[in-house]
């Protein structure tokens, strides 16, 4: 259920914006991404945890947040981060 350092590692190197950068919005929304998707391979098979299944959706709530402030300060990001990820909408 959580990300390794490997792959977090990864995940920064793939999205970030410039040389060591970590915070960015399109790193934090990517490394959302990786946890909600585990936490939906969790899901196929624990359908009955509810307490993982309360910080699901406080995942996808802060990687909506965070989508709708880059949607309304960069468009184009926005749009770029959608078709990376595979996103809806």
């Amino acid at each position: 259920m959580t990300i390794t350092a490997e792959r977090k590692s990864a995940l920064v190197k793939e999205h970030a914006r410039s040389e060591g950068d970590t915070g960015s919005t399109e790193v934090q929304v990517a490394i959302l991404t990786e946890r909600i998707t585990n936490l939906t391979e969790h899901f196929k098979t624990h359908a009955k945890d509810n307490h993982s299944r309360r910080g699901l959706l406080m995942l996808v709530n802060k990687r909506r947040s965070l989508l709708d402030y880059l949607r309304k300060s960069d468009a184009q990001r926005y749009a770029d981060i959608v078709a990376k990820l595979g996103l809806r909408k």
